[in-house]
């Protein structure tokens, strides 16, 4: 299986018309493919269009075995040590907020509406990128355009998120554009850019409730 799409997120032409092919060909694919089929889909099945309040944007899966759980940045509780560009984005939070959550599970994050999105959902084991051309590029697309609707926060890490900048065209989104937090890329801009602060201060401008950003 390759996994079920999210019910809220269903009407996208994504799904009828391009998640065939790709489902085929993840089936065909000799390699192991992270994350497992049953999480493919796991951050918009935890945010439906409506409860989106931001938008993360990275690039694809972990490509270490253990680690991809279908959110963008997120390992499960128990994943030590953590992957490096999740430890960086709690560096930039503790310098930002003063404080990081104390394990690497974001779920607390997309309970408040933060949508941890990729754009790959998935890669081969150990080759990072692998499935950048696969299709899934629609998908974001898609799912950006659904969000579009309304001002949102949208936050893009590294050149393949910022590409999809084009998707939000409304006037009132917050869009803030940085490096990728890897370690090949984190002191580009990433650190420093203080992007969890800055959309809290947009929210509670708009009369919204600010992310926690730091406490489970």
């Amino acid at each position: 299986m390759s996994g079920t799409p999210p019910e809220a997120w269903a009407h996208l032409p994504f799904f009828t018309e391009d998640w065939p092919e790709i489902a085929a060909r993840l089936e065909a694919e000799t390699r192991p493919v992270l994350p497992p089929p049953e999480q493919r889909f796991a951050a918009l099945a935890l945010c439906p269009p409506d409860a989106v309040r931001v938008v993360i944007l990275g690039q694809d899966p972990y490509p270490t075995p253990g680690h991809a759980h279908g959110l963008a940045f997120s390992v499960a509780a128990n994943v030590t040590p953590l992957p490096r560009s999740l430890s960086n984005i709690f560096k930039e939070l503790h310098d930002d907020l003063g404080a990081a959550p104390g394990s690497g599970d974001l779920h607390f994050w997309a309970s408040q509406g933060v949508l941890l999105l990729n754009t790959a959902l998935t890669v081969p084991a150990g080759d990072a990128g692998g499935h950048a051309k696969l299709g899934w590029a629609r998908l974001t697309a898609q799912v950006l355009h659904a969000l579009d609707d309304r001002p949102r926060a949208a936050i893009l890490w590294g050149r393949p998120a910022q590409a999809h900048a084009r998707h939000l065209s409304h006037p009132g989104h917050l869009i803030l554009q940085s490096a990728h937090p890897s370690p090949l890329s984190a002191r580009r801009g990433f650190f420093g850019s203080r992007p969890f602060s800055r959309v809290n201060d947009w929210l509670k401008a708009q009369g919204q409730t600010p992310i926690n950003w730091t406490s489970p």
